[in-house]
């Protein structure tokens, strides 16, 4: 096998499989895609748990040059989702640009030769070493260790990152954890082979996995604990079946369901105006989602407790239509009087109650401060991409850091999105990346960096356009972090991301020249 390769792609979710269709449209044939799992599919693969599904409509939440016009749904759900991301692998010859169950270990920037040597292990072996170790996913991994498993290394002239920002669990430091002898799980690692019939169940967390999971946990559990620290802003979801003539005339008429796709994007976008740029508009929004509730919640006690006191907006806002009814439930019971610790039997809050119970499952979220794992990238002078986010994750445009060349982030810092279609930004990062490297092979530029001065300015103006926006309005949210910094979401229009990324701005860059880019222009690696 060669472990030379002008570009690696890591992932196979929507960033690493849409970034290597278009590097094969534009010619490119010799690089590679590392993937820790045994298939495609990123979070849609990971993500299995009981309800699991998309909560932007189907019609724009897939690839603008491969449309679907079969959708079963207005929202489609995991299993179809994954399957699309298949279809695409497939009809695009990916699969054998894709080596499975290898796990990126480390990557390190060689500024003499200007490469990424990667560090690659078996995920299979990967996964058993960290289980006795006690490690987490998203742990930090001592390469020196002599029981790690065997690493390969390999070589890359271009390193593309399409891990995702929400891609690493969230377990929340809670005092005897590790003393609890039930069942416990995350929501990303679903246990389908642990039978809920009949059980006792704690769910800690109320975010976008709760609320899809609980509705289905509770039709099988005799009785089911739902632990909240801030209830979520909960809106009905326009969720159906799409109808069979529908399906026919996006078959036989393209052009149909692009409109539709058309029509829902400018809807989502002009959320933007209340989002970003006024606030105060957010009233109507919580009008609505506060008749969700009395319409589903019957009991007053209840209402109270789920209905937030933080602006709508603030926090990601959810959709559901069964949440609500599932809480009204007599054998769910939503406790907000928080955790103290955890026994043996149960949990016991901080009034000291204890709650026996059979299984744990966390509804937690993900690491979204920390998209990727600390000792895993490493650019000029060995510095790792977290000690150089001290202040909190940033990067040029989403896509690039100063001090890591070479380096593209598909769904990097401030490219999130709270009110459209992630997939719209990717493909807008993509077009970015792939005119870098045109660039990069027309001009001969064996090495681009992002320059500091760029990327301070870029993001001074993030921060600034931020600084209105109702998600830093007060409440305590992944979107911002410990500093009051946002480092996830793109506080403008999508349109205006496309705009920004649509050519690479070499200008605001440092260009190094040198004939082994023939590399990345499709000849052999020097030796």
């Amino acid at each position: 096998m060669n472990n030379n390769t002008p570009i690696a792609i890591i992932g196979t979710g929507f960033a690493g499989l849409g970034m290597a269709i278009k590097l094969k449209e534009a010619g490119y044939e010799d690089f590679v895609i590392l993937e820790q799992g045994n298939e495609v599919g990123g979070t849609w693969r990971d993500n299995h748990y009981p309800g699991c599904a998309c909560d932007v409509q189907s019609a724009l939440y897939s690839f603008s040059f491969e449309q679907n016009p079969n959708w079963s749904r207005m929202y489609a759900q995991q299993s179809e989702i994954l399957d699309y991301l298949r279809h695409c692998a497939e009809k695009y010859d990916l699969m054998r640009h894709i080596r499975f169950n290898t796990h990126l270990a480390a990557a390190h920037y060689d500024e003499q030769h200007n490469r990424w040597s990667l560090k690659t292990a078996d995920s299979s072996a990967l996964w058993t070493y960290m289980q006795e170790k006690n490690l987490k996913p998203g742990d930090a991994l001592d390469i020196d260790d002599p029981e790690l498993p065997e690493f390969e290394t390999m070589e890359a002239n271009v390193l593309v990152s399409g891990m995702g920002g929400l891609s690493t669990p969230s377990y929340p430091a809670i005092k005897g954890l590790d003393t609890f002898k039930g069942k416990m799980f995350h929501s990303q690692d679903w246990d389908h082979s642990y039978d809920l019939q009949g059980k006792r169940v704690a769910v800690i967390g109320t975010g976008a996995s709760a609320i899809q999971f609980v509705p289905e946990l509770a039709k099988e559990a005799a009785r089911v604990d739902l632990y909240q620290r801030t209830p979520p802003w909960v809106m009905p979801k326009p969720d159906r079946e799409m109808k069979g003539w529908e399906k026919a005339l996006f078959r036989r008429v393209p052009a149909a369901q692009s409109a539709l796709r058309n029509s829902i994007y400018w809807q989502l976008e002009s959320r933007v105006l209340a989002l970003a740029l006024n606030p105060r508009l957010m009233k109507v929004a919580e009008l609505e989602a506060r008749r969700h509730i009395r319409k589903q919640i019957p009991d007053k006690t209840l209402r109270k407790k789920v209905t937030p006191d933080y602006t709508i907006g603030c926090k990601r806002i959810l959709l559901s239509n069964n949440y609500y009814p599932a809480l009204a439930q007599d054998h769910v019971d939503v406790r907000t009087d928080g955790i103290r610790e955890v026994t043996a039997k149960g949990v016991v809050d901080k009034n000291g109650v204890e709650r026996e119970v059979d299984v744990i499952v966390f509804g937690t979220g993900f690491k979204a401060q920390e998209p990727i794992a600390p000792r895993m990238i490493f650019g000029r002078n060995g510095q790792d991409l977290l000690d150089a986010w001290k202040q909190g994750a940033e990067a040029y445009k989403g896509t690039t850091v100063h001090g890591f060349p070479n380096f593209f982030m598909l769904v990097g810092p401030n490219t999130g999105l709270g009110h459209s279609s992630m997939v719209y930004m990717i493909e807008s990062q993509i077009q970015y990346v792939m005119d870098a490297l045109a660039q990069m092979k027309q001009e001969g530029w064996e090495a681009v960096e992002v320059k500091e001065r760029a990327q301070t300015k870029y993001n001074a103006m993030l921060q600034s356009k931020s600084g209105g926006s109702v998600w830093e309005s007060g409440c305590n949210s992944w979107y911002v972090n410990e500093h009051g910094k946002n480092t996830a979401l793109w506080p403008s229009f999508t349109w205006a991301f496309r705009q920004q990324t649509s050519r690479f701005d070499a200008q605001q860059y440092r260009c190094e020249t040198s004939a082994t880019l023939r590399a990345v222009a499709g000849e052999p690696v020097p030796a």
